[in-house]
């Protein structure tokens, strides 16, 4: 069955327009009635049916509530900084379907692209694209948030907004710490805040690296190998999915 979210809060008759009526009518050609699963701003998914198709809607009404668990226990936000080329698309892509809460790019110190407000703008809106398709595939119960900073500052003023802060610092793991993520899940509690934060190509500089372990940032090596800065948000996704979701007692 299709996905697709709705801005509207939890109802058991919803009505889908815009670009949900569009795939429903013109791509899926779908009928009355056939099946979707409609998720909606609250988190609350639902297997519905089409009951009615006019010429600018589509009215579904709920069958009953998805009851599975699709998101992480902890939310999950990665902030990367900005990278080369299209590896924020990637990163947010992947990231969605692994199970981020939210995305956040910020210029770093080592960050080579710079983008004015008028890009930010568009990146954001291509993002927020990429995320929700994402969340449709992984058949999400949200779509992260994605937000894109046009000044080194931000990030820190958001800092303090989280429970958790990982910092993904590349001479840790050249000194092979390999215990400070773990340590970090273990005191980890359901519904926490944490925020993962990945440097960009040239990593993140030292001046960065104090702000945020003054912060509480906790300084992570993730495994003996050196990671790619699109890499290594999906290693750490996949960790805490791992962590929380698979390993058991």
């Amino acid at each position: 069955m299709q996905r697709y979210f709705v801005e509207a809060t939890y109802q058991p008759t919803v009505s889908l327009t815009g670009e949900a009526y569009h795939h429903i009518v013109h791509v899926m050609r779908m009928k009355s009635p056939e099946k979707i699963f409609v998720v909606f701003s609250d988190g609350i998914s639902v297997v519905a049916e089409i009951v009615e198709i006019t010429e600018n809607q589509v009215l579904a009404k709920e069958l009953y509530k998805e009851e599975q668990a699709k998101e992480l226990p902890i939310d999950i936000t990665i902030a990367s900084g900005y990278p080369k080329g299209d590896k924020l698309e990637w990163i947010v892509q992947k990231g969605t379907e692994l199970g981020a809460a939210q995305f956040i790019g910020f210029p770093a110190k080592t960050s080579v692209v710079k983008w004015d407000e008028k890009k930010i703008v568009k990146k954001q809106q291509r993002l927020t694209k990429i995320a929700q398709e994402a969340a449709e595939q992984a058949q999400r119960q949200i779509v992260p948030e994605i937000q894109l900073f046009s000044k080194t500052e931000d990030i820190f003023k958001r800092l303090a907004d989280y429970d958790l802060i990982l910092v993904a610092y590349e001479e840790s793991a050249k000194m092979g710490e390999q215990s400070h993520l773990v340590q970090a899940f273990q005191q980890a509690v359901a519904g926490q805040k944490v925020l993962a934060i990945f440097g960009p190509e040239g990593g993140l500089a030292p001046a960065e690296i104090e702000k945020f372990t003054a912060a509480g940032g906790i300084l992570c090596g993730l495994g003996p190998r050196i990671l790619r800065t699109e890499t290594a948000p999906l290693y750490l996704l996949s960790a805490a999915s791992f962590y929380f979701e698979l390993k058991g007692e």
